[in-house]
């Protein structure tokens, strides 16, 4: 198992990671993502209590390689977005599973995180 997917957090095909803290969820882009895009350089966030839906489109990630949309690993509200991100979108590559984080969001249906990967899954997405 790659030390770049934490065993703790949920994954999507699209490469966004899902952290399960209590009612709500943080999302953010993973290492393998952040690695192929290279340097990011701009981070279109959606606006706070947004509705964003499972498997759409809810933000950019620029690059000096690439533009990427975001995808929603879930359907809810947005109750965070990382402000930091718009002064320093640099962070996704120096810490995607920590101060790289995008949005939190109050999940509308608990159940879609059933269908997320887990670590043992997402990893063979990365080869």
């Amino acid at each position: 198992m790659s030390d770049n997917i934490p065993q703790d957090l949920k994954y999507t095909k699209e490469h966004e990671w899902a952290r399960i803290t209590g009612k709500t969820i943080v999302v953010g882009v993973t290492a393998h993502a952040q690695e192929s895009l290279g340097d990011v350089v701009y981070v279109e966030l959606p606006k706070l209590g947004a509705t964003i839906t499972e498997g759409k489109n809810f933000g950019v990630i620029e690059s000096t390689k690439a533009v990427s949309d975001l995808f929603a690993p879930i359907s809810g509200t947005v109750v965070k977005v990382n402000d930091e991100l718009t002064g320093n979108p640099s962070l996704i590559n120096s810490d995607p599973y920590g101060q790289g984080w995008i949005v939190e969001v109050e999940p509308s249906d608990a159940s879609q995180v059933g269908k997320l990967l887990d670590a043992a899954a997402y990893e063979p997405l990365t080869k």
